[in-house]
């Protein structure tokens, strides 16, 4: 004698057996309980959803390399000063190169940001050194440098802490904030045959010897023997 077996039948069970005669009450309740949605529909939600995050990863991983990557570049590049990084423009180095003329020796760029200056002074023949504070921007402004083949030497160090007294031109990039305390850091350091050479803004208490450009490509040219010579006049 074979015993009647006992078959359970979940909710859900049910629900796909309700058209072979399940309880309309049971269907009710799936329906308010939400157990009637179609399978396709929850996949197809579901799907979605994983999209929606593998997306919103994607872009917020992007986000934050660029940040990582920008960050460095510009961030102050000297910490006594505020001095942003801000590549200098082709008119302006043209204009550098003009102050430059005639002259020979050493030439250091006083926060040499990405190295272009001190590459296309290189070029001109002169020993050219790049002080700058921002690791990043060293480490790029070497790669430019062996990319073409360049002898400029970058460094990182704190202008504040170098003496340039070994240097007989010397280019700077400056703003406002931190041209007074340069200034008599450089007339102090600087030897007679020195040229200082400033970019973007001047000196507040010297006199330039020479100035080419306008504008933010205005460039002015210092000689220490003549503003010396000026000081000492009655």
């Amino acid at each position: 004698m074979v015993e009647p077996t006992s078959v359970f039948r979940s909710p859900g069970n049910l629900a796909m057996e309700g058209g072979r005669g399940a309880p309309s009450e049971v269907l009710q309740e799936e329906r308010q309980c939400g157990h009637g949605v179609p399978p396709s529909s929850e996949a197809s939600s579901v799907k979605r959803s994983g999209w929606g995050l593998l997306f919103t990863g994607v872009v917020g991983g992007a986000l934050v390399a660029v940040y990582a990557v920008a960050t460095p570049f510009i961030t102050p590049a000297l910490r006594k000063i505020c001095l942003p990084f801000v590549p200098a423009t082709a008119k302006q180095i043209e204009n550098v190169m003009k102050m430059l003329r005639h002259r020979r020796g050493s030439l250091v760029d006083i926060g040499s940001g990405d190295g272009r200056v001190v590459i296309a002074a290189a070029e001109e023949g002169f020993t050219a050194v790049g002080y700058e504070l921002n690791p990043w921007l060293v480490w790029y402004s070497r790669y430019r440098a062996w990319r073409a083949g360049s002898s400029a030497t970058f460094y990182i160090s704190d202008l504040w802490k170098v003496t340039f007294s070994q240097y007989s031109n010397v280019v700077v990039f400056g703003v406002p904030q931190m041209m007074p305390q340069l200034e008599k850091k450089l007339e102090q350091e600087l030897e007679e045959d020195a040229r200082v050479i400033a970019c973007r803004f001047p000196f507040p208490h010297w006199t330039p010897d020479h100035v080419v450009g306008a504008g933010v490509d205005t460039v002015w040219a210092y000689d220490m023997g003549t503003l010396r010579g000026r000081e000492k006049r009655p």
